[in-house]
């Protein structure tokens, strides 16, 4: 099987995936009254690479066969999709619509909702369980897109009036990347398995292609925490940029200093 046949055929075509994912977009025409905006491409491209982590070869390699395929499905579900997905979300005309529990609202909740549920699910036993049972699996891949939802929230979310302070939420995104990158070091230099599962591959009979690849399942191991450590570090610094750009156009106009005709003057 050459690498173009494997791609084409590792597809799953899982039918409540795709009914969900329509059912969302038919949903979110519904919200929007069918009044579409840069702010629907937002959604419906969320929508897609959550299908994509979901459904494409990047899941079949995620289920007990590539450790650094499981890393890019998690940064899907947890850095990108959440986003995009709040993004394009309407302001909702109540505020008791889309409304969370109070405790929920709260900076240091959200913050160590995302943080905690990258490092939560990759503690070896979590890890591979969620790999080797399908139950667990589906269960993992909710958790990561509800936290990472509740982390993005305070920056991203629809009512700019529950969003941090620039400032704040730079520190915020800073603090997230530091925890990432930790977690990133820690995984790509250890001399341990932290997924044993994926030192035996669940399907022996791609063993050949993956061979074919130059990857080990030590190399696999060290790439998928140098995805963990330097793309997703590159997202957060994409978001910190996005929030300076807000601080600017929010407090560019004030002069921190009197003028030069003022002191003149």
């Amino acid at each position: 099987m050459t690498t173009r046949q494997w791609l084409l055929s590792t597809w799953d075509g899982n039918i409540p995936l795709i009914v969900g994912c329509i059912a969302a977009l038919f949903f979110y025409a519904i919200l929007c009254k069918l009044k579409f905006s840069g702010k629907s491409i937002l959604f419906t491209i969320g929508v897609i690479l959550f299908f994509i982590a979901l459904d494409s070869p990047i899941s079949f390699l995620a289920k007990g066969t590539l450790f650094s395929a499981h890393m890019i499905q998690h940064l899907l579900l947890v850095l990108i999709v959440p986003p995009l997905l709040l993004l394009g979300l309407p302001v909702p005309p109540h505020r008791h619509i889309l409304s969370l529990a109070r405790w929920i609202k709260l900076p240091l909740v959200a913050w160590f909702s995302g943080v905690g549920a990258m490092w939560f699910w990759h503690i070896p036993a979590f890890c591979d369980a969620a790999a080797s049972n399908e139950f667990i699996h589906s269960l993992q891949t909710f958790s990561l897109l509800f936290l990472g939802i509740l982390f993005w929230r305070p920056i991203v979310g629809p009512r700019t009036e529950e969003r941090l302070f620039p400032l704040t939420g730079i520190l915020y995104l800073f603090t997230a990347c530091v925890a990432c990158t930790l977690l990133g070091i820690w995984i790509s230099f250890s001399s341990v398995s932290v997924c044993p599962i994926f030192m035996h591959p669940a399907n022996p009979s791609i063993l050949p292609l993956i061979q074919g690849w130059g990857l080990t399942p030590a190399s696999d191991q060290q790439i998928g925490g140098l995805l963990m450590w330097v793309p997703a570090c590159l997202v957060y610094l994409i978001a910190i940029l996005f929030l300076l750009r807000r601080f600017y156009h929010q407090h560019g106009n004030a002069v921190p200093f009197p003028s030069k005709e003022k002191r003149k003057k």
